[in-house]
């Protein structure tokens, strides 16, 4: 069979058109969440491909969840954010970034997972740390990623002070703790995975206090029993919302295909790559599946004590706030 050169041409141009029309969605996200991320776009993929018959490729930008949000508000084309903490979201609101609505555009507030914050320690625990108050003993120094830039360090801080009012301290009381405490961090990581780095590559700390999650991620990347957990005994339910960057899909034309990845984060699938990775699933019967990966552990919202996060954004950190008052850079 002959080809001409006319023949030749279009058969090009089909593919060229086929590759051109293969979309492409970039989600930016928290740091910790990259390992989930990679099977979750797997999965996502392969569901896409089935059931629309269309090639899609999913890109992934990383770091602590607000300077991610600042880069977006600043001009990176990321279709879909997922963050850990709706400051960053509603920050993004603000900016015209995202939908005024966007908490109700998904279930769940826009957030289809949660978790919460624990201790990771060296082997055998050898500064014996099993509850907040352990934190603030002389010699311990305490791994944290700063609360200025990541959800990661904002969900941190407000885990402990939060332990304190569960306990009933006066204001003066939980000042003093929180001061001693942020006494004991050598250095602020910029993210959770920076925090990661520095208490095992750079052997820094006693003790990381980071998202249930990043458990999971220490176990593949460093070995099995590299550390302990210890679970606090009272903590804070971090949720993880997400939402369509409708500046991005307006001007991509990609508006179905972030809505549908964000949408199947909810499916049973989805639900269950978190609970791999550690992530709590909203699925109750996901979430009861996985028991043994959840230990109980009495946990308490941001609006039990804090009245919201962007309430606890204005108190403790914006400039000037509770933390600037209690911290001292190093």
């Amino acid at each position: 069979m002959k080809f001409t050169i006319k023949t030749l041409l279009a058969v090009a141009a089909l593919c060229v058109t086929g590759l051109a029309g293969a979309q492409t969605l970039l989600n930016a996200s928290y740091d910790v969440a990259r390992e989930f991320y990679k099977d979750y776009n797997g999965a996502f993929v392969a569901h896409y491909k089935k059931t629309t018959g269309k090639d899609v490729k999913i890109d992934q930008a990383h770091g602590g969840s607000s300077a991610q949000a600042r880069a977006v508000a600043d001009g990176l084309d990321a279709d879909v954010v997922t963050m850990n903490t709706t400051t960053d979201v509603e920050f993004l609101a603000d900016k015209g970034v995202v939908a005024k609505d966007w908490a109700k555009r998904f279930p769940d507030n826009a957030a289809p997972t949660t978790s919460t914050m624990l201790f990771l320690v060296r082997k055998g625990n050898p500064k014996g740390v099993k509850d907040w108050d352990d934190l603030i003993k002389p010699g311990v120094q305490v791994i944290v990623v700063n609360p200025k830039t990541g959800g990661n360090g904002r969900y941190t801080y407000l885990a402990a002070l939060g332990y304190m009012k569960k306990k009933g301290a006066s204001d003066g009381e939980a000042r003093a703790f929180m001061s001693r405490l942020y006494q004991n961090v050598p250095v602020l990581a910029r993210g959770g995975r920076d925090a990661t780095t520095a208490f095992l590559q750079r052997n820094t700390g006693d003790v990381l206090i980071t998202f249930e999650s990043e458990v999971e991620s220490v176990n593949k990347e460093f070995g099995a029993n590299k550390v302990d957990v210890v679970y606090p005994s009272i903590s804070i339910l971090a949720e993880n919302p997400v939402a369509v960057v409708e500046r991005t899909v307006a001007k991509k034309g990609t508006s179905d295909l972030a809505r549908a990845y964000l949408q199947y984060l909810y499916s049973d699938e989805g639900q269950e790559i978190a609970a791999r990775h550690s992530i709590r699933p909203r699925s109750p019967a996901v979430l009861k599946k996985y028991a043994e990966t959840f230990k109980p552990i009495k946990l308490f919202t941001v609006q039990d004590l804090f009245g919201s996060l962007a309430d606890a954004q204005k108190v403790h950190f914006n400039d000037g706030g509770q933390f600037d008052k209690i911290y001292t850079v190093k």
